[in-house]
Parts: structure tokens; sequence; C-alpha cells
């Protein structure tokens, strides 16, 4: 099913493009489908949004950039932990979220590639939103972050803390259900030691969904 996805999102990309390349298990599909094109003579240019990323874009042979470089993205391909009706995205799980949101926010167009199981009633129900914090005071950062009435917890790999790609930490808070996204956003980049949110609000065009019946794609125009 991500395979499906993953590859379907390729058909929107056109010759000469600058993509924002995303992070995740259903993009690398999309990834390698776009190196095939470049191997048969298809020429864009791409700008990762994290370090694997970076990575698998160099093994697939797609020619890379920067956001310095080309600051106008005409298409990003990216995946997400959660998506609503709304097309509002929790994202993060790979722990790249602030530099995929910098992306995000640069990019005429955004599209999403997720398997079915990824599409939720409301946000929060089966993934913690995480938020990037700087070293420095995270367990006070984490305090004010339990205020909204969360179970926080520091992210960690092998018993160490999970380090981003921009040296901070990730705080998962975890709720029952995230009544208003848009102003939860807002309320928790808004703390002093929060770089961002992995909530991702009115940036997102398309989605394109992978399920055991095919592909289903939900568009922006079709919730007012």
């Amino acid at each position: 099913m991500k395979k499906l996805a993953g590859e379907k999102a390729v058909e929107h990309i056109k010759d000469g493009m600058i993509l924002g390349l995303g992070t995740g298990s259903t993009v690398k599909y999309t990834l390698e489908k776009l190196g095939e094109l470049i191997k048969e003579g298809f020429e864009i240019k791409g700008i990762p949004t994290s370090m694997h990323t970076k990575k698998l874009a160099k093994e697939c042979n797609i020619p890379l950039t920067t956001l310095n470089e080309n600051p106008e993205i005409d298409l990003t391909i990216d995946g997400a932990d959660e998506v609503d009706s709304k097309l509002n995205l929790i994202k993060g799980g790979g722990g790249a979220l602030t530099r995929e949101k910098i992306i995000a926010y640069h990019s005429k167009k955004e599209i999403i590639v997720i398997d079915d199981s990824k599409v939720v009633k409301a946000l929060g129900i089966d993934f913690p939103l995480p938020v990037e914090v700087i070293k420095y005071g995270w367990t006070l950062t984490k305090k004010v972050l339990e205020r909204f009435g969360c179970n926080v917890e520091l992210r960690t790999i092998v018993g160490e803390p999970f380090i981003t790609d921009n040296s901070n930490y990730i705080l998962d808070c975890e709720f029952e259900r995230i009544e208003d996204p848009e102003q939860l956003e807002k309320d928790i980049n808004n703390i002093p030691g929060v770089v961002e949110n992995g909530l991702f609000i009115g940036l997102v065009d398309e989605v394109i969904v992978g399920s055991k019946q095919g592909i289903m794609t939900l568009e922006k125009e079709v919730f007012p």
C-alpha cells in the first residue's frame, strides 16, 4: 500500500522541477521511482528534509540542492503519521518535523503519501504529537507541555535521548484527542524552548492514500 502511494506521487513531477524530498518509509518508494526516471533522462533538483533522505537520494542518484540556492520549491512529496479530514497532519515520527515544515511552507504544492492506516477522525488519537525542543531547560519545557493535558515523554533510542538533525531533543506528547489543532500548534510554538511541533495545519494540497482497494486521493478543495 505504501509502495502504491509513493510511486503514484511521481506522476505529479515534471521535468525541470525543484522538489522537496520528504522523509519516511512511504516516500522511500517515491525516491526510488524518481531515481529510475532520472536514469531515463529526467532532470530535477531535490531538497532533502533530513540527513536520512539526503543519503537515500544520493543512492538513487537524485541531484541535490539547498533551500538557500532554490528558495522556491515547485512540489514537495512527504509522508505523515496522521491525516484528518481537513488534510491537517501530525508529522515527526522520524524526527525531521522542523525541516519538513520549513520545506512545506516554502512549497508551491505539498503532496502527502500514506497508507490508509494513517487516516484518522481526529489528530492525536493513534499517534503522539512530536515537539522538537532545545536541550537547554528541556525538563521545564516538558512541564509546560504537560499543562495541555498530555502525557509527555523524552524520545530515546537504546536508552539514550534521540537527537534530531538540528541537534535537539524530541518530546512526544500523547493526547487522547486533539480538539483544536490549529490553536494548539500556535500555543505550543509560543513556549520558550520549543523549536517546532509536528502539527501541519493548512500546508497540504493533496493526500495520496494507498489501500488494498487501490489508490484514493484527498484534495484540499474537497474540505473547504
